[in-house]
């Protein structure tokens, strides 16, 4: 039998590409009878050789001590740590260049278990909007039941905004973190990363807090846009959208350094809010085709989008492909994002009526939220997503009742051409 070493990175000075090392780095098949896919450990429990050995596992998990040169954490139990958990992981952290990442049973336990292991009662959070419903509601619902304050800046709307909820954030308390989704959901309104690491950089020297700033990558990444690369501290992502890509899993992690990540990881422990084994399986199988479909969901977007920023019954269509390289937000998206992603909005001519009867007309786009699927979807924020934010704050974010969001697929794109066409004139 072959032993294959589970950490190579290069072959003869060349640095392996992240599609190469999802095949099989982390995972050695020598220890698990050669299989040549790594195995679902689905156990609760792992076994110590030596009654010495599980206190030194121990005292490493809970911090008791500093690891020893190349000393890695052994495994306990797996509410802290599984092999398909840690493989899982060790591929997630290589797509970002990230010293790390963590794994989570979803998209909102990654958020808010990394909210709470960074804010204490009396701080205060400064958050871009809009951002997913869900995090819209842990923002501004929740955490302030907490004690914990935020104070919100619109995506798209340049440096003065920005800073002004930091000046009002200061004002409360310490600013213990930056929350952003950029491009934002469902505007793709974008926000700048680098301003927002030396807006964190400035806090640090005024608070003697820096506060990490976090990003939701989920739009863009892992592939299209690097927040850690432009300062950011933590990288967010629901693993059910893009990155699981089959509308199957629903998962979700943080990724940045070990500094960043330590007292997620411990609040993760305690919360539970980690992943199963058998999901991180599903997520792993789906990591090693994650280029190929979201570049093809990616050339399917542009399709779609120029259909219908030519279609007459559509007024407008908020694709980042589309927008003006001598604007503003054209600078920031060449300076920070490689490619206009798969999921868009475009907005009908008319109300919600006109907008539910395109969504109740599609015949190969499902009618469903969430995103990044293999197959296309279609759902409307405004009564769906985004419904629990109040109408007011809603039409001042621009998630207007004529709004409809996409997220495009991997079919032929002339189908899906078909189907959108065969939706408006229906109308």
């Amino acid at each position: 039998m072959t032993w294959i070493n589970r950490d190579i990175t290069e072959i003869g000075g060349h640095r392996l590409h992240p599609e190469t090392l999802m095949m099989g780095y982390g995972y050695f098949p020598g220890l698990s009878e050669g299989a040549v896919k790594c195995p679902i450990f689905q156990t609760s429990t792992f076994v110590f050789r030596s009654a010495s050995e599980g206190k030194r596992f121990f005292e490493l998990a809970y911090g008791l001590r500093e690891p020893a040169p190349l000393e890695a954490p052994g495994l306990i139990y797996s509410r802290l740590n599984n092999p398909n958990l840690e493989i899982l992981e060790g591929r997630l952290a290589i797509w970002d260049g990230a010293e790390r990442a963590l794994a989570f049973s979803s998209g909102m336990a990654a958020i808010s278990t990394c909210l709470f292991a960074h804010c204490r009662p009396g701080d205060v959070v400064v958050h871009s909007s809009p951002v997913y419903g869900g995090s819209d509601y842990l923002l501004e619902k929740v955490l302030p039941d907490f004690g914990i304050r935020t104070v919100g800046f619109q995506a798209g709307t340049g440096r003065g905004p920005r800073r002004q909820a930091v000046e009002t954030a200061r004002a409360q308390g310490r600013v213990a973190a930056i929350y952003v989704e950029t491009p934002a959901n469902p505007t793709n309104a974008l926000v700048d990363l680098a301003d927002c690491a030396a807006l964190a950089d400035e806090l640090g020297a005024l608070q003697g807090h820096r506060p990490p700033v976090i990003v939701d990558n989920t739009f863009l990444g892992p592939l299209w846009q690097k927040p850690l690369q432009h300062g950011c501290d933590v990288v967010i992502y629901s693993l059910t959208k893009y990155i699981g890509g089959h509308s199957d899993v629903v998962a979700g992690a943080c990724v940045g350094s070990n500094a960043a990540l330590e007292p997620v990881h411990l609040m993760r422990t305690i919360l539970g809010t980690m992943t199963d084994p058998h999901t991180a399986w599903l997520i792993m199988r789906s990591l090693e085709t994650l280029e190929l479909r979201f570049t093809r969901s990616v050339d399917n977007a542009r399709r779609v989008a120029d259909f219908l920023r030519h279609h007459p019954s559509v007024e407008s269509v908020a694709y980042l492909g589309f927008l003006d390289p001598d604007s503003s937000d054209g600078r920031l998206y060449a300076r920070q994002c490689l490619a206009p992603g798969a999921t868009f909005s475009f907005c009908v001519k008319g109300g919600e009526a006109d907008a539910f009867r395109v969504l109740d007309a599609l015949q190969l786009v499902k009618l469903a939220v969430s995103l990044g699927g293999t197959e296309s979807l279609a759902s409307h924020p405004a009564a769906m997503t985004h419904s629990d934010i109040e109408p007011e704050r809603r039409a001042e974010l621009g998630i207007t009742d004529n709004m409809i969001r996409v997220s495009i697929g991997i079919e032929h794109p002339d189908d899906l051409v078909a189907d959108f066409r065969q939706a408006l004139e229906a109308t």
